[in-house]
C-alpha cells in the first residue's frame, strides 16, 4: 500500500498538542485592523482548539499527525 499524502495547506494552518488536540489560529485578524478594538486584536492572537465536530476531517488530511 502506498504511503498516504499530508494535505500541505493543513499542516500549516494545524498542530497537534501532546495530548493529540489541534491547535488552530483565529480568523479575522489579516486586515481592516485598525478599526477593531485593541482587545478584540489581542483576543485573535491566542490559538483557540479545533471543534471535535472538525476533529474527523482534519485526521484525515494529517495521517501522521496523531
Amino acid at each position: 500500500m502506498p504511503k498516504m499524502k499530508t494535505n500541505k495547506s493543513a499542516a500549516k494552518r494545524f498542530k497537534v498538542t501532546g495530548k493529540g488536540k489541534v491547535k488552530r489560529m483565529k480568523a479575522n485578524k489579516s486586515h481592516l485592523n485598525e478599526e477593531k478594538p485593541a482587545k478584540r486584536k489581542r483576543r485573535l492572537r491566542r490559538p483557540a482548539l479545533l471543534a471535535k465536530e472538525e476533529l474527523k476531517r482534519v485526521k484525515r488530511l494529517l495521517p501522521y499527525a496523531f
